[in-house]
């Protein structure tokens, strides 16, 4: 029961942070990201398809590129429209400062969006990372 509790009083905490702040966006660390994932919110990678292939993502990531967001949005409108209108976001890049960005965008037009921060600080926190095949 504790285990169902502390992602659900998460994502509460996070709704009513959100509530407060307007379009601010909070960074999480790691351990953070994977407690909110695991309580039902949205991981999504806005690097581009190198840099997945290169160093893998986090296994439980959607891969939509900052690229495709901010060209038109083809490949992030039928996630938009469909599984993240209810959900908490948690967007990572490999630093923080991209999916800072999309983060702000997507919570001016009201998504509840956190910074996940660093692919690198995911890995190094041992969180599940899959390897993508060319």
């Amino acid at each position: 029961m504790k285990r169902l509790l502390a992602p659900a009083l998460g994502l509460l905490l996070l709704g009513l942070f959100f509530s407060l702040q307007g379009a601010e966006v909070a960074r999480v660390d790691a351990r953070e990201a994977a407690r909110l994932v695991e309580g039902g919110a949205l991981l999504i990678d806005v690097r581009e398809p190198a840099e997945w292939m290169e160093t893998g993502v986090a296994a439980p990531a959607q891969l939509l590129p900052l690229s495709d967001f901010e060209g038109g949005r083809d490949g992030w409108k039928p996630f938009l429209a469909g599984p993240a209108k209810d959900k908490t976001l948690v967007l990572y890049c490999r630093s923080g400062n991209r999916s800072g960005r999309v983060a702000a965008a997507l919570a001016k037009e009201g998504y509840q969006v956190v910074n996940g921060g660093a692919f690198k600080d995911w890995a190094a926190a041992g969180l599940p990372v899959r390897k993508l095949q060319p």
